[in-house]
């Protein structure tokens, strides 16, 4: 039977997801741990997959508004690629389902949610103090690699980070770029890092499909929606209320 609690929480992140580049795991994984009880892991891996479906719709909806920038996708991917399957192999030497696995996966989901709602605070603040320091082509190419590679490590391990941390620094490393177009470009960037670090999840045995289909009930439209909304002003009370969010959410974890 369709929780419809499920489909709508599916939603709501969904439509978050699309409209700022910033929800998926950051809300997803604590709501599936801490309302719904789901084991840590699960929920991680269960949103890896949700992230690679309903951003891929995202995708579709950012290609036919042209707001993708593929060479970033590019560079991007050459990082999270190797880094997401190196971290899969970290953790398939370790049993994460046991308790003292649990303790540890909670910790650095709680550290990272509470890094991602401070890059939500700041990240305006941030963009704005370094303007002014333009970096060269090949710099800004090799720098938007490493940050792949630590999307690929923080979002196999947390399912987290794809979003606020990835758009904020994309848009220091190319602040001519229009923000809607870096949203898309991250949100493109996600599939094949979701998709992949999912894919390692499954041989881990990390997945729910019978609560992730019931996700994507409600996530579908909710990102389209989003997604349409993304290329107006972004609401800048939207990511300070997702921001505290994180905060609670991530202190209760760590507690």
């Amino acid at each position: 039977m369709i929780d419809p609690l499920y489909v709508a929480s599916g939603f709501a992140v969904g439509f978050l997801v699309g409209m700022t580049g910033v929800g998926g795991g950051s809300l997803m994984t604590p709501l599936l741990i801490l309302l719904f009880g789901v084991h840590p892991v699960t929920a991680i891996g269960t949103d890896l997959l949700f992230a690679a479906s309903t951003k891929t719709v995202g995708t579709l909806v950012h290609a036919a508004a042209r707001s993708i920038d593929w060479a970033i996708v590019g560079l991007l991917s050459l990082g999270s690629v190797p880094a997401t399957i190196a971290t899969i192999a970290v953790l398939s030497r370790f049993d994460l389902k046991n308790a003292a696995g649990q303790h540890f996966i909670t910790l650095t989901l709680g550290a990272t949610l509470l890094a991602t709602s401070a890059f939500l605070i700041a990240g305006k603040t941030i963009r704005e103090r370094y303007a002014a320091a333009r970096l060269d082509a090949r710099n800004a190419a090799l720098l938007t690699i490493v940050l792949g590679l630590a999307m690929g490590v923080l979002v196999t391990a947390t399912s987290v980070g794809a979003g606020a941390i990835g758009v904020t620094v994309l848009l220091l490393l190319h602040p001519r770029m229009p923000p809607g177009r870096i949203v898309g470009s991250d949100i493109a960037h996600a599939v094949p890092l979701t998709l992949l670090a999912g894919a390692g999840h499954w041989y881990l045995g990390s997945i729910d499909w019978t609560l992730l289909s019931t996700l994507l009930i409600g996530s579908l439209p909710g990102i389209i929606a989003g997604s349409y909304l993304a290329t107006r002003a972004h609401d800048a009370v939207i990511r300070i209320a997702l921001a505290c969010v994180l905060v609670v959410v991530g202190i209760r974890l760590l507690g």
